[in-house]
């Protein structure tokens, strides 16, 4: 691989010399849970490529939260480099926002440990998303249940105003909110309650079966897969058994939903699907096609970033983070009555 020298040479000061001291302060935070595809690239990684450098902002991934259910150290490793990777593939300037990794900010955990002193178990047994991965299937380890904690923790340590999550993330917000509630209650003004900034626009991605895109349905379409790849899913796409030459409709296909996110001429596509003028297995190709020309130029960028360059984006995200961190957190133990010395 090419080393990027550019994004090498960030740098502890040079991050802080982009950050504007009046701008509101977001954080997003990533699983490192393997290979990426277009529902992540449309649902996350696009709308936080078009925001972020508006705010002062942070991008956490959240290492310590994918051991709820990852096993594997090597594959872990190799998780974290990637999905920085996707991220400065889509467009993210490390300069900009601050990258970094969970595990490397020890205040993480310290504080989830607090805010866990300050719930209740029947609180934290209503949290959706445990139910949810619990249903599936999932061991119900403390972790998971503790899971809303740990993401308070992230959330609070930074005084984070704004959170960028879809509709059905809005839950983990309203914990992280009553964290700080609870804190300020019984130690008095000390963590801001942040605000969900809910992801409208892209709403639920379809997967080629039409269930939402999920690697857990198997029904994803890679987002750095190669052209190939990109093709084999793209035309395995579920349809129904209309005949060429017979109008489509739009509003129930699942490739025509993918076309409103890749296809330029949409209102021409939608006018052959209801002329009868196209058939699945062209518009098939056609997304295909305009799929492999939006993905092509991040993945020759993605080709170009070392595994060393990703790690010194990290380092340098971390040594910010913890900086803010470590401030934050002498504070909150002086406030429990922990700091003696």
């Amino acid at each position: 691989m090419v080393e990027n020298k550019n994004l090498r040479n960030t740098g502890f000061l040079g991050i802080l010399e982009h950050m504007a001291e009046d701008k509101k302060r977001l954080l997003t935070g990533i699983q490192s849970s393997g290979q990426l595809h277009i529902g992540n690239y449309l649902g996350a990684l696009k709308p936080f490529v078009e925001s972020y450098d508006k705010y002062e902002s942070t991008l956490m991934v959240a290492d310590y939260h994918a051991l709820t259910s990852l096993r594997n150290p090597d594959q872990l490793r190799e998780n974290i480099v990637d999905v920085v990777a996707d991220y400065i593939a889509v467009g993210v300037n490390p300069t900009v926002a601050t990258i970094f990794k969970q595990s490397d900010i020890l205040e993480h955990t310290e504080l989830a440990w607090i805010f866990e002193c300050l719930v209740t178990v029947p609180f934290l047994s209503q949290a959706h998303a445990y139910k949810d991965k619990v249903s599936k299937g999932l061991d119900a380890n403390a972790g998971l249940f503790n899971y809303p904690m740990l993401m308070a923790a992230d959330i609070l340590l930074y005084d984070t105003d704004v959170v960028p999550v879809g509709e059905d993330q809005r839950q983990h917000i309203e914990y992280a909110r009553e964290a700080a509630a609870k804190f300020n209650l019984a130690y008095g003004e000390t963590f801001k309650e942040p605000k969900e900034m809910i992801l409208k626009d892209v709403g639920t991605v379809p997967g080629v079966d039409g269930k939402k895109m999920s690697k857990s349905y198997n029904n994803t379409i890679p987002l750095f897969g190669t052209d190939e790849a990109i093709r084999t899913a793209v035309m395995s796409i579920k349809t129904d058994s209309t005949a060429v030459g017979a109008p489509l409709n739009p509003e129930t296909d699942i490739t025509f939903q993918l076309h409103a996110h890749f296809t330029p001429n949409l209102a021409e596509i939608q006018k052959r699907y209801m002329d009868g003028t196209i058939g699945y297995k062209e518009s098939k190709e056609l997304l295909a096609n305009n799929i492999i020309a939006t993905i092509s130029p991040m993945r020759e960028r993605r080709a170009a970033l070392s595994r060393e360059a990703v790690i010194q984006i990290l380092k340098d995200g971390a040594e910010v983070a913890r900086a803010k961190a470590s401030a934050k957190m002498k504070l909150v133990r002086e406030k429990v009555g922990v700091a003696l010395y």
